[in-house]
């Protein structure tokens, strides 16, 4: 009977330890679906998504969807904001930690012509050829909210 209990306590902690799991999901292009504007993220270069502290995850087809969801959304539960690298399609990075380029030249899926990079380095490259103005995560917000 102790062996049943242990092993029932074991399970229970196991499956409490893998049920929340915080990390980011794959975005399935074409067929995810944006959790703030419904439409269906299709665009590799732009798409964002949020993990909250519960392992829970929105996905959107734009930085702009994310950035307007947050303000209907506890930030106290948000563990993870992820937008996709501009040099490296597909691929989720830090939103709090990336430059951010609003260039008329870069169209965006909502029409902010909002871009993520991993590096400052690339998003002032960029920025030289496109135009535009740079924006660190902070600064970001508070223009969306301006």
């Amino acid at each position: 009977m102790k062996t049943l209990k242990r092993y029932s306590t074991i399970s229970l902690l196991l499956l409490l330890c893998f049920s929340c799991n915080i990390k980011p999901q794959a975005i399935d292009y074409g067929n995810d679906g944006c959790h703030f504007c419904k439409m269906t993220i299709v665009d590799k270069v732009h798409a964002a998504e949020i993990v909250t502290t519960k392992g829970k995850v929105y996905k959107f087809d734009a930085t702009e969807c994310m950035v307007n969801f947050i303000d209907e959304f506890d930030s106290s539960e948000i563990q993870l904001y992820l937008s996709n690298n501009y040099k490296e399609p597909e691929a989720l990075i830090d939103a709090t930690q990336a430059t951010f380029l609003i260039s008329k030249n870069i169209p965006s899926p909502m029409g902010a012509f909002l871009s993520a990079f991993k590096s400052e380095e690339d998003a002032k490259k960029t920025q030289a050829e496109k135009g535009g103005k740079l924006y660190n995560w902070n600064e970001l917000l508070a223009h969306f909210k301006s």
